[in-house]
């Protein structure tokens, strides 16, 4: 073997490249001075491809596979080099591995609310985010178009550009969708893919594809969201009168329990509670319906009915005599007509009684004195 084999044999490349970072989608092989030797051996592994550049020109492509790096395979790098002077006749060209696996869980988000007209709301700002995928379809493209001459070119390095493809074309699609925004939920699957559709024909000039777009949520600014709460609430009550009812009685209910709490405050907005209630439910009759004339000012109350006058029947001789009031009956026990032992009736009484057991009547009698006693007996 010659000195020229032995020295070829020792010169022959081995390029290739392993990933390791999970996240470049473009590596250069380095080589002292650029120069790869003839019959080197390329290896391409699968989710890769290998782009050569030779003297600031894209030279050739390289899907997955073993290649050795002669004349009869590299048709195109021979139309720009003389490669008939081997191990002599060295060609200097780049080597770029390009990753063409589906990078995932990439994030996007919009920075600033959007704009859109909402059928039911009227105009509205929306905030959106989620995920999407990316990989490259076309090395070549993306190389030139995309990366350059950059050394090692990560996933970093385009996504900024990625997101902002996402959310104007998301912001178009919205706009432009007609969907209210109660119902974007149930339409957030269509609307990536329609979103997703509508950036491939950008992103197709640098040579990649979205395979995938995610929205996962559709938000509308806190102070909307807390206004459609307090909506389903109201949706939820119902009857706001018979809830503003039912809370009126939970707070009586609540103070009841707690009657000397604050130095009795809660009781007595309890009873404010409770008539302020009975209130509402007068004015608006025994079904809870508010009557449809005009509330009429309420009239003073009306004094109470003076008390019923006891009167009285005297039993007397077998007879009944009467009535007599109270004062009749005064008046006759002064002129004797009516004794202690009178027998006297009223309704609501239990039968007849003596006068002097009946309590009314007892006291006529203690304005006259009793009966003087009876004479001692002679002696």
């Amino acid at each position: 073997m010659g000195i020229l084999d032995f020295l070829s044999g020792q010169f022959i490349d081995v390029i290739h490249w392993t990933d390791d970072t999970r996240d470049t989608l473009v590596w250069r092989f380095e080589r002292e001075g650029h120069e790869i030797k003839y019959g080197a051996k390329l290896t391409v592994r699968e989710g890769q491809s290998a782009v050569f550049v030779h003297e600031g020109q894209l030279a050739d492509v390289f899907t997955p596979g073993l290649y050795m790096l002669e004349t009869n395979n590299m048709p195109i790098m021979t139309s720009l080099q003389h490669w008939d002077h081997g191990f002599r006749s060295p060609f200097k060209s780049e080597v770029y591995f390009v990753s063409t696996n589906r990078f995932t869980n990439l994030k996007w988000g919009t920075k600033n609310p959007i704009m859109a007209r909402d059928p039911e709301f009227g105009p509205v700002r929306l905030r959106a985010f989620g995920t999407y995928s990316v990989r490259v379809t076309d090395p070549g493209r993306f190389l030139v178009e995309i990366v350059g001459t950059d050394g090692e070119f990560t996933m970093d390095e385009i996504s900024f550009q990625i997101r902002n493809i996402i959310v104007q074309e998301f912001s178009r699609v919205i706009a432009s969708s007609g969907i209210p925004v109660l119902d974007m939920a149930a339409n957030t699957a269509d609307l990536g893919k329609l979103v997703a559709r509508e950036i491939s024909g950008t992103i197709t000039e640098y040579g990649l594809e979205l395979p995938e777009l995610y929205i996962e949520n559709i938000s509308l600014p806190p102070a909307v969201e807390e206004v459609m709460d307090k909506r389903t609430s109201m949706g939820i009550v119902g009857d706001l009168n018979k809830y503003t009812q039912f809370s009126t009685a939970e707070a009586m209910t609540a103070a009841a329990k707690n009657p000397g709490g604050d130095g009795g405050i809660g009781a007595g907005l309890g009873m404010g509670m409770g008539m302020a209630m009975a209130n509402q439910m007068a004015q608006q009759g025994p079904w809870g319906a508010r009557p449809q004339s005009a509330p009429q000012p309420a009239a003073a109350p009306a004094p109470p009915p003076p008390p019923v006058e006891h009167v009285w029947h005297i039993a007397e001789n077998g007879e009944t005599r009467g009535p007599f009031s109270k004062a009749r009956l005064g008046r006759m026990v002064t002129e004797g007509g009516l004794s202690r032992d009178t027998l006297v009736w009223t309704a609501g009484q239990d039968g007849w009684k003596r006068a002097e057991d009946v309590q009314e009547l007892a006291q006529l009698f203690t304005v006259m004195p009793p009966p003087p006693p009876p004479p001692p007996p002679a002696g």
